[in-house]
């Protein structure tokens, strides 16, 4: 296992490697040059340099002025150091931003994930045990809803109902109006009520594939010889539900929970614009419409690092829920 885990971290950084230089190559070939952009806005501020001074030095410093590959080059030379430059939308380096923002996402991210294995698995479940039963089919609608809905139209609906209509939630934000003069207890509960509606979203959004995806597994080994052999023993359905049928239905359901915990801290961009909640997607989005191509490249390539992560992740685990897995 351990020999494997290396190779496969050896060609994790060889598509990693190959995956940057794609981004990096994207964001070169891009017709407007926001480069030129922040060179004119840079030399109107009191006292700078003038335009092509700045267009030469901001040129130099991301290795426009080179070709595609050199420049590239240069650029992976200091992301590897850790340097990737100074965010031009907020001024601050792009390392700096980061670690500011994506807490906030990890937190929503997180309760969401734990939500979403919490509701959906069990209710999967019990959909395959009570098959074409009403159970069924009302598990079944709500799967299909969530599948179908998008993010953006489901989050308005909720932000109408709760926040416009009824009043309950707020609207939008991390924290209210009157944050500094609340006490310690009553600012963390002024913050976890302004989460209240973006986990609604992301948790109820996610339910619906990992809901359909348990039923259709479970239904598939509850159709197997072997259930039937412990039935026929005198099993309790509790033991051949819980025990027999469900260990097995992990097995496939490894495949989308691998992959969704490097998701923790990839950011809700759709979900934390909508609600202004300031984590790395909503970051990113603002880095993105304003040009900010240090910030979009960390962001890309960070993205990449946990798709490339996820897909390592899930493969280990299939040897850890599945004995029969083992890696020669």
């Amino acid at each position: 296992m351990r020999r494997y885990v290396l190779k496969r971290l050896a060609i994790t950084v060889a598509l990693l490697f190959v995956v940057s230089l794609i981004i990096y190559t994207i964001m070169r070939s891009i017709p407007t040059s926001y480069v030129e952009n922040q060179a004119r806005m840079l030399s109107q501020l009191p006292g700078a340099k003038s335009y092509s001074e700045w267009l030469a030095q901001l040129n130099a410093n991301y290795g426009m002025d080179k070709g595609i590959l050199l420049g590239y080059m240069q650029w992976f030379k200091s992301a590897i150091k850790g340097d990737f430059g100074d965010s031009w939308q907020f001024n601050i380096p792009v390392i700096q931003k980061f670690s500011q923002v994506i807490w906030y996402s990890f937190i929503l991210g997180a309760i969401s994930f734990i939500l979403e294995i919490i509701i959906a698995i069990p209710l999967g479940i019990l959909a395959a045990r009570k098959q074409y039963s009403r159970t069924d089919y009302s598990i079944t609608v709500i799967a299909l809803l969530g599948i179908s809905l998008p993010t953006f139209f489901f989050a308005t609906i909720l932000k109408l109902i709760f926040s416009v209509w009824l009043g309950w939630l707020p609207l939008y934000g991390m924290v209210g109006r009157y944050y500094e003069l609340l006490s310690t207890a009553n600012q963390y509960l002024d913050i976890a009520i302004h989460y209240i509606l973006p986990i609604m979203t992301l948790t109820i959004i996610s339910i619906g594939s990992l809901m359909r995806y348990t039923r259709t597994n479970m239904l598939e080994v509850l159709n197997s010889d072997y259930i039937r052999t412990a039935r026929a023993k005198g099993l309790s359905e509790k033991k051949v539900i819980n025990y027999h049928a469900f260990r097995n239905t992990l097995i496939p359901l490894v495949t989308i929970l691998g992959g969704s915990l490097p998701g923790l801290f990839a950011g809700a961009l759709i979900t934390e614009t909508l609600f202004q909640i300031p984590g790395i997607g909503y970051t990113a989005y603002l880095a993105m419409v304003s040009g900010d191509i240090p910030f979009t490249m960390f962001y890309m390539v960070f993205m990449a690092i946990l798709t490339l992560l996820g897909t390592l992740i899930a493969d280990i685990l299939y040897a850890v829920v599945d004995p029969r897995v083992r890696v020669s």
